[in-house]
């Protein structure tokens, strides 16, 4: 009895100290204009999701450890960097003719479409300024609609613009960045940035995601081609994988990848639909596994990347699930880690 309540003061102890010593700062990009992307009644990527993230940020994380940044709309040529000129004009042509639905596929639009996609694509370039600036050590990116189904010339899914992918475009463009990463945990595979990234040796993308499943793509034998040969790693994981199958993949698959591709700026496709009971997935993560999945992506950010990493959310459609797991994220991000989880490290030792 006496060496448990030892253990727990040494927790109460550390995490004190813990407290004092942490210095990160998260940003976090949000914009209520987000909502303004209507899907219509019954559509599980709604504008309630961007309320159930922020509810589960502030009730997991301090709010003295975040930073919040106000997003700006992408300009042509940042949209550019990822997605055809001829694409986007197919874009606002079809929001400004009242198209309910892209021409390009299966994702539902509004008349404030082309203008919140913009602005969501914007808040990710805004993250990387960020971070780059020194302003944040992170950044976790609140944005509708998501985007790793939106290839070059084509939207899908429920994505318009493919946010991380004219985000990690960007901080190669701007700063110089030589090597990107681009970390996918989200339920379904992100054929989008596959597709954009496939032929290009500077960003490795790398995807744990369910197979068979929506959008079909994302089989192990998918490696690159061209100059990007290599560059691109899948996963896949049958209905009912949970943390044992993803963690193996993360470290010995992704870690060793990491080790050799040596990323300076790393970005997550933070989709929570992985999360067991999800509306949609048919995974079994837990909120403790985002936590210490997103640990891990810290590890290598720190190693190679001086600790720059840039989250965008993708998907995640129960709220009470989105909240709690996007909210382990964020607490994660910003170095936080709580007391009754040390003490619960410390006892099973």
């Amino acid at each position: 009895m006496w060496c448990v309540a030892s253990r727990v003061v040494v927790a109460w102890f550390l995490q004190s100290h813990i407290e004092q010593a942490k210095t990160v700062t998260t940003g976090i990009v949000y914009d209520e204009r987000f909502k303004l992307h209507d899907t219509r009644a019954g559509h599980p990527e709604c504008a309630s999701r961007c309320d159930a993230v922020l509810d589960g940020i502030r009730t997991c994380c301090n709010e003295n450890d975040l930073s919040w940044l106000s997003p700006r709309p992408a300009t042509m040529d940042e949209l550019s960097l990822a997605h055809s000129p001829f694409y986007i004009e197919t874009v606002r042509e079809d929001v400004e003719n009242g198209a309910m639905m892209l021409s390009t596929g299966d994702t539902d639009v509004c008349p404030d479409s082309y203008d919140v996609a913009c602005l969501a694509a914007g808040g990710a370039v805004v993250a990387v300024d960020a971070v780059m600036s020194g302003d944040v050590d992170n950044a976790f990116c609140v944005l509708r609609p998501p985007g790793h189904h939106a290839t070059r010339d084509r939207g899908m899914g429920f994505c318009v613009f493919n946010n991380i992918a004219v985000a990690a475009r960007y901080v190669c463009a701007r700063y110089g960045i030589e090597r990107v990463a681009i970390v996918d945990w989200d339920v379904h595979h992100g054929n989008g940035t596959q597709d954009i990234f496939y032929e290009d040796s500077s960003v490795f993308f790398f995807s744990t995601h369910q197979w068979p499943f929506y959008p079909g793509s994302g089989t192990t034998d998918e490696k690159g081609a061209g100059e990007g040969r290599g560059y691109t790693l899948n996963v896949p994981l049958p209905a009912g994988a949970c943390m044992t199958e993803v963690q193996r993949a993360f470290r010995n698959e992704l870690l060793p990848a990491m080790r050799q591709f040596q990323p300076e700026f790393v970005f997550v496709s933070a989709g929570f639909d992985s999360r067991k009971g999800d509306l949609i997935g048919q995974m079994f993560l837990s909120d403790e596994d985002f936590y210490e999945l997103t640990r891990l992506v810290m590890k290598i950010a720190d190693e190679t990347a001086r600790g720059r990493i840039v989250s965008v959310l993708e998907g995640g459609y129960t709220p009470t699930g989105l909240a709690s797991s996007a909210g382990a994220h964020v607490q994660a991000l910003s170095g936080g880690l709580d007391a009754n989880r040390l003490a619960a490290t410390l006892l099973s030792a």
